[in-house]
């Protein structure tokens, strides 16, 4: 097998939908394939890594799902072979390891250059299977020296955000976040989706332009408008659910936004108001004008989250200043804060500084339920993450709240 170049990639459409198992259980490789199978994957079950290259030879799955430990061999050699391979596609890894070693393993994963989705800890079930699936862009990456130049994988901004607004294809999907004194759902992120009539449903990440764009303007105005009209679908169910939303700050300072803000919100008793997310750099950058644009917004009932704090340089009394009513946890100090003592002392030291100052503080990013339980020993108010759920449709999360699934099946512990 060489390994200068990329194996030949499957047709596109096949590419997207297939996946090769690799798990040296059979039992457990023929339950992951079934549930893909459930899912619209073309699927191949391997219990050793010789057979499992040789079909790689001959065409390259969307998706690798592996197990931790595969007798004479491991995930992370797997994951070099792949890399020598120039694999662009997705890897689920799954084992039956504690948490940590399955998160760290992850994290080479993505060292290596690999798209890692959130790990599978065993004994899982059907839906945790399906809930790593959804919503996923599977299509791999081709190699560009092996494709034609129109063939890449979309890069940042791929999706133009006026030909999205144009011709409707945006859309919210959202992900619940979790009170974690009762566990249950007590709010939601909106996040940024496209449905593309050829990609299609691609993330945030492939649709926003760079930084200081002037689309964030009708971009803001889209996510703010659409919030209000799926909250008030919420109310309508009885589920008034506090909605958050991300907006740049360049767009918030500006008087257009507060004009938005008085038009579109619900003016419903229910309405609990609007969470509305910055950056922590965004902050550090404009401190002064967000101060005074904060207590604007908080007189018509929005209030300000600092999302990926710690991750950027905004000293805390600055952000005391604004009297930001959230401070979201950089989901890399979240990961692994139960088992690593510098994510665990950064977040104990956000959590007691913003309760200091009346703040929440909600932990993005939670995927096992050690990091969970640290969190909650450490005094964290919220969580949100891949542990409970990841992000969805509109009807898809009412739908579940509706069923009964406060606490999204009981994963929390």
């Amino acid at each position: 097998m060489s390994t200068n170049s990329a194996p030949p990639l499957l047709g596109d459409k096949a590419a997207a939908r297939s996946a090769y198992v690799l798990d040296d259980e059979p039992e457990i490789g023929a339950l992951v394939a079934a549930v893909l199978g459930a899912s619209g994957f073309s699927t191949r079950k391997f219990t050793a890594p010789a057979p499992f290259f040789k079909e790689f030879d001959a065409a390259v799955p969307g998706l690798v799902v592996l197990d931790l430990a595969l007798g004479q061999s491991d995930a992370i050699e797997i994951i070099r072979r792949l890399e020598s391979l120039k694999y662009k596609g997705n890897i689920l890894l799954i084992s039956g390891r504690d948490e940590a070693t399955l998160a760290e393993t992850a994290a080479i994963g993505e060292r290596h250059g690999m798209i890692m989705l959130a790990p599978l800890h065993k004994p899982f079930r059907a839906s945790d299977i399906r809930a790593r699936l959804a919503g996923l862009y599977v299509e791999p990456r081709p190699d560009t020296a092996q494709s034609a130049p129109d063939a890449r994988k979309p890069k940042r901004g791929a999706v133009q955000v006026t030909e999205a607004l144009r011709k409707n294809w945006l859309e919210l999907w959202y992900q619940p976040k979790i009170d974690l004194t009762s566990l249950s759902v007590c709010g939601a992120e909106g996040l940024l989706r496209a449905r593309h009539p050829e990609l299609g449903v691609v993330g945030a990440e492939n649709i926003l332009p760079p930084a200081g764009d002037a689309a964030y303007a009708p971009l803001s105005r889209f996510v703010v408008e659409r919030a209000a009209a799926d909250w008030t679908r919420f109310a309508e169910h009885g589920l008034p659910l506090k909605l958050a939303v991300n907006v740049p700050v360049s767009v918030i300072t500006t008087p257009d936004f507060l004009g938005v803000i008085r038009r579109v919100l619900p003016t419903d008793r229910r309405f609990p108001g609007l969470t509305v997310e910055v950056t922590e750099d965004d902050v550090a950058r404009d401190s002064q004008w967000m101060r005074e644009t904060a207590i604007q917004l908080k007189l018509h009932n929005v209030d300000i989250s600092i999302d990926r704090f710690g991750a950027a340089s905004a000293s805390l009394s600055r952000v005391a200043d604004l009297q930001v009513a959230e401070l979201k946890i950089d989901r890399n100090f979240v990961s692994n804060c139960s088992s690593d003592q510098s994510h665990q002392v950064l977040c104990r030291t956000v959590i007691h500084l913003a309760h200091g100052f009346g703040a929440a503080v909600c932990a993005n990013g939670v995927e096992t339920a050690a990091d969970l339980r640290s969190l909650i020993d450490l005094g964290a108010d919220r969580a949100q993450g891949f542990l409970f759920a990841e992000p969805m449709p509109s009807e898809q999360l009412m739908q579940k709240l509706l069923a009964g699934h406060g606490a999204f099946g009981g994963r929390a512990p």
